[in-house]
């Protein structure tokens, strides 16, 4: 069963499960990605696993068995947490088995192509996690996927799911204000998987710098052979990882293999 939004798409729901509940607010209310909640095409809900805490201090966490520094966040109150959110969206129409993220180092990278998935699919319960960790055994458990943004630690899940939140956000209809402006980005099909290219602006000259000349010539073809030859120079230059995967896929042309190779025409 799903849950329509006011556009006839099947809207997408978020939980989020998270002790700072306020850091979320100011992107549901500012930028593009506000637009994607008041369209309804995606929901937010916000879960704080100290309100299923229990006693006097509703603590969430405690020291590690076997010793070592900081806290380990207890599963009894995430576990609590998590069934009441699964509850709540059953109860609004959506599913209740939706995936339980959890935003660690251990997890997948964070790329394009997942965060297309997401936006396909019916949203997720994102687990933000704090201090040392999450125990083992809530993970083993409640968790189904589990998500990174890179080799580096953060001191909570927050910022994670609000990245996430935000590349979801903007791959829906009328975010943007033009479907291209997505479509064009890095990483994305329509660009092979390549970094985008450079862009420029007014004033035709800045500080003894110019415009490249094709993109004030009014020439079309030769402006996007341009533009893709650019994206194909500084792709090798600065990820030559996504070129050998764009050149497996046959996704690169003989004309793009020239402009590798610094022997396409101008």
């Amino acid at each position: 069963m799903s849950a329509e939004a006011g556009q006839g798409r099947v809207a997408l729901r978020f939980d989020a499960l998270t002790l700072m509940p306020q850091m979320f607010a100011p992107f549901m209310e500012l930028g593009v990605a506000r637009r994607a909640y008041e369209s309804g095409q995606m929901q937010l809900h916000l879960w704080n696993p100290r309100d299923w805490a229990e006693g006097n201090y509703r603590r969430v966490d405690e020291r590690p068995f076997g010793g070592g520094p900081g806290m380990v966040m207890l599963a009894q109150p995430l576990a609590r947490c998590v069934e009441a959110a699964q509850a709540a969206r059953a109860a609004a129409g959506f599913s209740a088995a939706a995936p339980v993220v959890l935003f660690a180092p251990a997890g997948e990278p964070l790329n394009h192509a997942a965060v297309q998935q997401w936006a396909g699919g019916e949203g997720a319960l994102l687990v933000c996690g704090r201090y040392e960790g999450v125990d083992q055994r809530f993970i083993d458990t409640y968790v189904t996927h589990c998500i990174s943004l890179g080799d580096f630690v953060l001191s909570g899940g927050e910022i994670a799911a609000l990245a996430l939140l935000d590349a979801v956000a903007r791959l829906l209809p009328g975010v943007l204000h033009t479907a291209a402006s997505h479509e064009a980005d890095s990483f994305s099909p329509a660009l092979d998987g390549l970094l985008d290219c450079p862009h420029y602006t007014h004033p035709p000259v800045w500080r003894g710098q110019s415009v490249p000349a094709v993109l004030l010539g009014g020439d079309h073809a030769r402006i996007e052979r341009w533009r893709r030859d650019a994206q194909l120079r500084l792709t090798a230059r600065l990820r030559p990882d996504l070129i050998a995967a764009a050149r497996a896929a046959q996704r690169l042309s003989p004309r793009d293999e020239q402009a590798l190779a610094g022997s396409a025409p101008v």
